[in-house]
């Protein structure tokens, strides 16, 4: 009996840190962006900011696309604020869409908003 409640609670947790590892690893990062480099203009519809990272959500040629932007420090650095994403406002993204077929979701490397280039990520070579 002592040996099946050992490998009742190894199994556990061997479940227990795969599940974490691949939920953190299919979160986080660029692994599920393309490399191809991408850009879209639309308007925007609703903002999500906070961690792990800022959503935008705006409207292009008649479709919904949902760009992540970064978390509130990296925005805050490059002087990107609340204020300027907010909602009816022309936002031009450069980045990386989903590689899943059919995913409007685009990781934001520099968005350009009323003319003025925010560059989220200016060490990251493209």
């Amino acid at each position: 009996m002592p040996q099946l409640r050992f490998i009742f609670l190894l199994s556990t947790a061997v479940f227990a840190v795969f599940l974490a590892t691949s939920t953190a690893q299919a979160h986080h990062g660029w692994a599920w962006a393309t490399d191809e480099e991408f850009e879209i203009t639309g308007v925007i519809q609703s903002v999500r900011l906070g961690n792990p990272h800022g959503e935008v959500t705006i409207r292009a040629d008649g479709e919904d696309w949902v760009v992540e932007v970064g978390q509130p420090w990296r925005n805050e650095r490059v002087g990107l604020t609340r204020e300027m994403l907010s909602e009816g406002r022309e936002i031009t993204v450069h980045g990386h869409r989903s590689a899943r077929e059919g995913e409007r979701l685009v990781k934001a490397e520099r968005v350009v908003i009323d003319g003025q280039d925010f560059n989220l990520y200016p060490g990251r070579a493209s």
